[in-house]
């Protein structure tokens, strides 16, 4: 599923990707997508196999337009890398030297830190099938790597770089625990309303029997309020649970599915309005009290 707020700021910052001889155009297009995610944009490409532009990455993208258009490419590793301050080359195998390695954690802080004091940065992802070669790798500062399963190390290079720029925006947020949005604060409901629903439905369970024992009945009934306590309902939720339990009292064991619930909740509310009018009238009425025959 793509989806693209046209009414919010796009983020187009960060490091650079860079990608050494890519085979697919579908694989660069989930590349840029990845980074569009999490507001990266700057793509470079290094001698891609099958040329550029392409139309299978376009697709691919799903509408990270904005990267696709900005791709560039060279012809050699080295001029990719020519403007920048400090790149991470990322690799799942060990490797001889003496280059610092560091986590995806570290390393998305660490491109921060270097962001935030005006450097340009990259990052370096190798080809789908063997990745980066030592010659390469010997061109970066340092190494990222990620955790995982050391019998089965190979990442999809669009899942490599989705790692790196979820560190990269994750490492901007003033709380790394943050989202881009959450449930609206919601005050708990009056205690009244929720002693009203408590009323309510001790009422309705009652009537139906389920009370059993009745000696148990003040435990069932501390037990019932624990529940409903603990969640701290708001007052529109208890408006829902006292709809629910009032359905109850149209409820019809030789209807279970509810299919003659509209004409008996109309039969009981007619019901309930003439009772109305029945307590109101304090005496009955004489048909012949009052008239005139005259």
């Amino acid at each position: 599923m793509s989806i693209k707020d046209t009414n919010r700021a796009l983020l187009t910052e960060g490091p650079a990707i860079i990608l050494v001889e890519p085979q697919l155009g579908e694989n660069i297009g989930m590349v840029a997508r990845a980074m569009a995610n999490f507001g990266l944009s700057e793509l470079r490409l290094v001698r891609p196999r099958d040329g550029w532009p392409s139309e299978k990455a376009r697709a691919a993208a799903s509408r990270a337009d904005h990267v696709i258009d900005a791709v560039t490419v060279y012809d050699d590793l080295p001029a990719a890398l020519a403007d920048l301050n400090f790149v991470f080359a990322t690799t799942a195998r060990e490797r001889d030297g003496f280059k610092p390695v560091r986590g995806p954690v570290e390393a998305g802080r660490a491109l921060r830190g270097r962001f935030v004091a005006g450097q340009k940065t990259g990052i370096l992802f190798g080809r789908e099938r063997f990745g980066l070669d030592n010659e390469e790798v010997g061109l970066a500062d340092e190494i990222v790597t990620f955790p995982v399963n050391p019998a089965f190390a190979s990442l999809n290079i669009a899942q490599a770089v989705l790692l790196m720029s979820y560190e990269w925006m994750k490492s901007g947020l003033e709380n790394e625990t943050d989202t881009a949005f959450k449930v609206p604060e919601v005050a708990p409901a009056p205690k009244e309303l929720l002693q009203g629903l408590f009323d309510h439905l001790e009422s309705a369970l009652q009537v139906r029997g389920y009370f059993r024992p009745p000696q148990k009945k003040p435990k069932m009934v501390d037990n019932i309020r624990a529940v409903l306590t603990r969640a701290g309902f708001a007052e529109s939720e208890l408006k829902v649970l006292r709809g629910v339990v009032a359905s109850l009292d149209y409820f019809s064991p030789k209807e279970p599915r509810g299919s003659g619930y509209p004409d008996r909740k109309a039969h009981a509310d007619k019901a309930a309005r003439a009772k109305v009018v029945d307590d109101s009238d304090p005496e009955p009425i004489d048909a012949g009290k009052g008239i005139d025959n005259g």
